[in-house]
């Protein structure tokens, strides 16, 4: 069986905080609706839009068979 993958970045707000659960929750339910299956979660550094630093974030890899 074929498998496709799709990956999903979530990030915080640029001013700190944490990354909100509501947030994760919703992002996997939706790809749930589409049939696509947790397969990892990583914690990376992700480039902000403004100034040289980064924020935390999430990268979110879904699989799923290929139709």
């Amino acid at each position: 069986m074929e498998y496709e993958y799709k990956v999903v970045q979530l990030r915080e707000g640029l001013i700190g905080g944490k990354m909100s659960d509501t947030k994760l929750e919703k992002a996997l339910n939706e790809h749930a609706k589409g049939g696509w299956q947790l397969r990892a979660i990583t914690s990376v550094d992700v480039k902000g839009r403004v100034g040289p630093g980064g924020v935390e974030g999430l990268l979110i890899t879904f699989e799923r068979p290929r139709a």
